[in-house]
């Protein structure tokens, strides 16, 4: 026999008629039912005044908002909205040259106003990703960490914008690449590293500053570049925004760089293409390097160990984690439920390891990327701001 369901209404009832019938204190009779005295006359008022209708829940709806927009200000909204798709402020704009009589309110309510009259849709506040911290260095043999940065565009004669792309071994410090590209794209960053890849061999890890295509603000801050440097085993070390003396071996090297291979700039990329690989040969077997004790960085550096593979491996996780697809719009799905992750990681693997009730970490293949709470279905970056809310 299942249980009777007991609703507040009936409490209410069973308290009006017990306190007509005046059969024990008032006090005690609040006491039994678990109310204040204020609580218990509140009721048995509404009864006598409306009956059993009065026992219901009134709706917490104001009768009255003193502050709402009026009606013409909304139809003035609702017109240019429609008219021209404009925003808050622009609105307020148009108002304050055509409609000066108009008591208009701010952009922010303007915007809002948009929203609630079905104009408009909210965006996702974005999450402000957590940098890694300082990087570590030091390495104590080639290949251990390489450097790579983008030496500032220079104009060439023929009005067309530079952009050397250097690539360096931070012990010997041996400058694998200097290569003159036309842009900072993806692309022709891709290329670069694969020939240097394909001649050199594989480093441990890559350090960068946090610019485009080196890192993101996205989720672990990965970009389509470092994607593709986890996929080969290399990790990707990030400088501390603003701090380019994490780098600064590499900075020193782009001084002489500068100094003897951009002035002047040549008539086109190619003929500065020629200079750059006329100076990389200088710097690394003729000119002495103080840091090495006057050795030339090609007497310290070694070939890798580590050849380039063709066919990139298959991301593989340890049998107890959850593995999902990050599908075509940027996510993976979670209990029935869309979470976001990153368009840089679109048709790749990840994985979810359990650390804690309803708390996972998300790795792409070892790299830590942040941690799933599944009450919010968002992949934070501090566990500890997640253990807080």
């Amino acid at each position: 026999m299942p249980w009777d369901v007991v609703t507040p209404i009936d409490n209410r009832k069973a308290f009006v008629k017990l306190a007509l019938r005046e059969v024990t204190s008032f006090s005690e009779l609040c006491d039994h039912f678990g109310v204040s005295r204020k609580t218990g006359y509140k009721w048995l008022h509404r009864f006598e005044a409306e009956g059993q209708k009065g026992l219901r829940d009134k709706p917490r709806v104001p009768k009255s908002i003193p502050h709402k927009t009026c009606q013409a200000v909304e139809d003035f909204i609702r017109e240019w909205r429609l008219k021209k798709g404009w925003g808050g402020s622009k609105i307020l704009q148009k108002a304050e040259k055509v409609a000066p009589h108009l008591d208009m309110p701010s952009a922010t309510t303007i915007h809002n106003i948009i929203y609630r009259l079905g104009l408009g849709r909210k965006r996702r506040r974005r999450t402000r990703r957590a940098h890694p911290g300082k990087p570590y260095t030091n390495p104590k043999a080639p290949n251990e960490i390489w450097t790579t940065d983008f030496k500032g565009e220079f104009k060439l004669l023929t009005g067309r914008y530079c952009y050397p792309l250097t690539v360096m071994d931070e012990h010997s410090r041996f400058v694998l690449e200097c290569k003159a590209l036309d842009s900072t794209k993806h692309d022709g960053v891709y290329r670069a590293f694969k020939r240097v890849f394909r001649e050199y061999g594989l480093p441990w890890a890559i350090k960068s500053d946090n610019g485009s295509p080196f890192a993101s603000v996205g989720l672990g801050r990965l970009s389509r570049l470092s994607v593709w440097w986890i996929k080969l085993g290399i990790e990707p070390i990030l400088t501390q925004p603003a701090s380019p003396q994490q780098n600064a071996a590499h900075e020193r090297m782009h001084r002489t760089l500068k100094a003897e291979a951009t002035k002047p700039p040549r008539a086109s990329r190619q003929a500065q293409q020629r200079r750059f690989n006329e100076w990389r040969d200088e710097y690394n077997y003729v000119r002495p390097h103080d840091t090495l004790g006057g050795d030339y960085p090609g007497e310290v550096y070694e070939y890798s160990q580590r050849e380039y593979p063709e066919r990139i491996p298959k991301v593989e996780y340890p049998d107890h984690f959850e593995v999902r697809r990050v599908s075509a719009n940027n996510g993976f799905r979670w209990n029935k439920q869309y979470v976001p992750a990153s368009s840089v990681l679109e048709h790749e693997y990840i994985g979810l390891e359990p650390i804690d009730d309803g708390i996972w970490a998300v790795y792409f293949s070892w790299k830590l990327l942040g941690f799933l709470d599944e009450r919010v279905l968002r992949i934070e970056d501090d566990l500890g701001r997640i253990k807080r809310t």
